[in-house]
């Protein structure tokens, strides 16, 4: 006769396996790398991927992303494995001679706990779909991109061999980041810091060049006498990238063994010495700028996280293409409910009836206190005009009758 369970034990297996279920489960399980964000089916746009979400959630120490970046097959999801001296059939996916591996963005479960500055952080580490690949469209990847630009603490743009024009190119939307935020006045409780920039070049000779002076030679400008718009579009992205030149880092890396296939099959002593001498320092490099993630003011925990990145996902996802101009609207939309409860509370302090002369007084008064302390803490250098007009239309609306 078959075993039955008295109701009790069933009750309590059966809160067991809901606890589970609501992600209560083994820490160990975390040792895996989870998706966070996957395409559409248009490959498109971007959706979110609750798996990895949850795994995000459960971190309460304030959040450091480590960001990789850069074409498909290029060695992202190997190099993110070496940086967490992880073995390929444990770690990120590796993909040799077939498609693009990695769709959408991924992290790997388990945060690297650091201290920086004397605060305990923990450090995710996200590997990307690399850019390039068939299928797939522009305004796709340039989702993806965007996306690691603001999720990532610091963000390596992990190239072969060399910096071409149109790796250049495709940081525009990180200048229109760093131009809209940087640029604000550092007051009040509002401050957002894109990503630090860190290029790596990975190739064996450099012919008597440092890596650092590749970079800068590549950020030179290149003359436009024909008066060619994409030229001078990619000049002005270079203009802007010298004068961030204090938040960007270049490194180099040597390959790690002619047999790029048969890397995964092999240690450390079958690797390249001079690569495993320089992916140490590397390690040590990204330890050195790694700093938490802050926007408004203060650092995210893992639920403030993935509410900071469902954010951004629906900005990125908005229109035909992402554009900086969305991210300032999501970013100000606090802002202005701060900015409107200030003319709300000094309107309410009019008792009606009142003088229209009166009503108007107090109406300008208020909407100066709202302005101004919008101008002080509004985001967005040139993409705020938007938000500051939402400002003048609910006021507006708000602007009580003096009957």
């Amino acid at each position: 006769m078959g075993r039955r369970w008295a109701p009790g034990i069933c009750a309590v297996a059966l809160i067991w396996l809901a606890a589970a279920a609501a992600g209560d489960s083994d820490p160990d399980e975390l040792e895996r790398a989870y998706p966070i964000v996957e395409p559409d089916y248009g490959h498109t746009k971007l959706r979110l991927s609750q798996q990895g979400l949850e795994a995000i959630r459960r971190i309460e120490n304030p959040i450091a992303v480590v960001g990789v970046i850069g074409p498909y097959r290029s060695g992202k999801s190997f190099l993110l494995n070496q940086l967490l001296s992880l073995s390929c059939d444990k770690g990120f996916g590796v993909g040799h001679m077939r498609d693009t591996k990695t769709k959408g963005i991924w992290i790997w479960g388990t945060p690297i706990e650091m201290d920086v500055d004397g605060t305990k952080v923990s450090v995710l580490y996200l590997d990307t779909e690399g850019f390039e690949s068939v299928g797939k469209s522009n305004v796709y990847d340039d989702r993806i991109f965007a996306l690691a630009t603001v999720l990532s603490s610091v963000l390596i743009y992990n190239l072969p061999e060399t910096v071409r024009e149109a790796d250049i190119s495709r940081l525009s939307f990180a200048v229109d980041i760093a131009e809209e935020f940087y640029g604000r006045v550092k007051g009040g409780d509002i401050a957002f810091e894109p990503a630090k920039l860190l290029w790596l070049i990975q190739r064996d000779f450099l012919q008597g060049k440092s890596v650092q002076q590749m970079v800068n030679e590549a950020l030179q400008r290149v003359p436009n006498d024909s008066g060619d718009k994409y030229i001078d579009e990619v000049n002005q992205i270079r203009d802007s990238l010298a004068v961030m030149g204090n938040n960007s880092t270049a490194f180099s890396l040597p390959q790690p063994h002619l047999q790029r296939t048969k890397l995964c099959e092999m240690d450390d002593k079958e690797l390249d010495p001079l690569y495993v001498k320089r992916r140490d320092e590397l390690k040590q490099v990204v330890g050195s700028i790694i700093k938490p993630k802050f926007v408004q003011g203060k650092t995210l925990n893992g639920k403030e996280f993935v509410s900071f990145l469902e954010q951004i996902l629906e900005a990125l996802n908005k229109g035909e293409i992402p554009s900086t101009g969305s991210l300032v609207e999501i970013f100000n939309k606090a802002i202005l409910e701060r900015c409107l409860n200030v003319y709300k509370e000094k309107m309410d302090g009019l008792g009606l009836p009142v003088p229209v002369d009166k009503m108007q007084k107090i109406h300008e008064v208020a909407n100066d206190q709202a302005r101004m302390l919008f101008n002080k803490q509004h985001f967005g250098k040139h993409h705020a005009g938007q938000s500051f007009l939402k400002l003048d239309e609910e006021i507006t609306k708000k602007l009580p009758s003096s009957q």
